[in-house]
């Protein structure tokens, strides 16, 4: 890798939740202090919501790595469980093993377990985190642990981290319970331009730069206009750049580095009103042009469920974002679905699906995957659905294998 080439201890912009690499913004900070305010303070909820990749789970990380002894702790990240699972998993992270147990056995043992550790002076905390996907039904189990108390102290202590639908679940005229019981609530924006431009120093500081600038001064500004100044979208960037004037042989990022990454990543404004990705200016006249859309479709897609085809879709050269919420171009209701899942994009010659950082990914042949080019009957998995691609070109163009460029993730796929 290029740690030698930049005089670096360890690579800068992983994408794991590191804590020694979070950078504190205003905005992260008075978030930590929610967090913290939970150990003091025992009533109510305290709820963290940002959008995908604001850095949501690198901040719970910190906080749990900063927890002084007497903190007992129930993390929960996978949230797509009925109430008893949930109850069950809950009871798992305290180091029972309740899988026998009934719903209100499992309770049973939860009350008294909170309360044995209230009376040794123990606090106990429960963070559930991707907290949207978690049911309505499942929400309520939470408001009623939420309620186990001694006389004059709460006994659980809860913070629910999510993505923005979690406000919406709680705002809901079902949940309004629950609402009442929360304390704070705050949003993770996204960085601000001058945020961004510390974020990247700040994590270059922390991978052993010295103080040395490594990113020229011309590529901060549109680094933040591709990312929004979204952290995890910032790593990946700032790491592909690293990674193209390490090809070069050179020790700084320098413009011509930003603008392969940024065609390696395929990172294009096509004029979709669901793109999130903003061109910058100046690397309008050094980027390929964007491709003009023609009167013939390039492929089309299915949409399958259950083995059945609910959606057809043609593509012509431009980009089409799947995801749950309405604001896609192609809508899938379901929670397995991420708000902006994947994209395909279409280009006159090629057809390219990528994951966009969603939380159970996309897969192909059963191996998750970041990008994959399309091929003439590729089946793609992307929660319980099934998109297949067919190719609408030249008859010699199908069944084509000569062009395969998939880019795989090292977690295998578990159904």
């Amino acid at each position: 890798m290029y740690l030698e080439l930049f005089k670096l201890n360890e690579l800068p912009f992983r994408l794991s939740p590191d804590p020694q690499f979070l950078y504190l913004s205003k905005q992260h900070a008075r978030a930590k202090a929610y967090m913290e305010s939970t150990i003091w303070f025992t009533d109510g909820f305290v709820v963290i919501t940002g959008e995908i990749g604001a850095g949501k789970t690198t901040l719970i990380e910190t906080f749990l790595h900063e927890l002084q002894t007497d903190v007992v702790v129930a993390q929960i990240n996978q949230t797509q469980l009925s109430p008893t699972e949930f109850l069950q998993t809950v009871l798992v992270q305290f180091g029972f093993s309740p899988f026998e147990m009934k719903k209100p056995e499992v309770l049973a043992t939860l009350n008294q377990f909170l309360m044995e550790q209230h009376e040794s002076g123990r606090k106990v905390l429960l963070i559930i985190d991707e907290a949207q996907n978690l049911s309505n039904r499942v929400l309520e189990e939470v408001r009623m642990l939420s309620g186990v108390e001694t006389t004059k102290d709460k006994a659980l202590r809860i913070i629910l981290a999510g993505q923005p639908e979690l406000n919406d679940k709680l705002n809901s005229q079902e949940l309004v319970q629950l609402a009442q019981r929360v304390r704070l609530r705050f949003h993770l924006a996204a960085l601000t331009p001058a945020e961004t431009a510390a974020y990247i120093d700040h994590r270059l500081e922390v991978a052993g730069s010295q103080g040395r600038k490594i990113f020229a001064e011309e590529t901060y500004a549109p680094i933040f206009k591709y990312t929004g100044g979204v952290p995890r979208l910032i790593n990946t960037l700032c790491d592909t750049s690293m990674m193209a004037a390490f090809g070069r042989n050179r020790d700084t990022v320098a413009a011509e580095d930003l603008e392969t990454a940024i065609r390696e990543l395929q990172w294009a404004d096509l004029s979709s009103p669901t793109n999130r990705l903003r061109a910058p200016i100046i690397m309008e006249q050094t980027l390929p042009p964007t491709p003009v859309a023609s009167g013939h479709a390039v492929g089309r897609i299915l949409l399958a469920s259950a083995g059945k085809t609910v959606v057809e879709r043609e593509l012509r050269p431009g980009r089409m974002v799947i995801g749950r919420t309405p604001d896609n171009d192609l809508q899938i209701d379901s929670k397995f679905i991420s708000r902006h899942h994947c994209q395909i994009v279409t280009q006159p010659d090629s057809c390219l699906i990528e994951d966009l950082n969603s939380t159970n990914g996309i897969y192909v042949q059963s191996k998750r995957v970041r990008r994959h080019n399309l091929n003439d009957g590729d089946v793609v998995q992307v929660g319980q659905h099934e998109i297949m691609y067919i190719d609408e070109r030249a008859p010699r163009l199908r069944g084509s294998t000569d062009h395969i460029d998939t880019e795989v993730l090292d977690k295998p796929a578990t159904g």
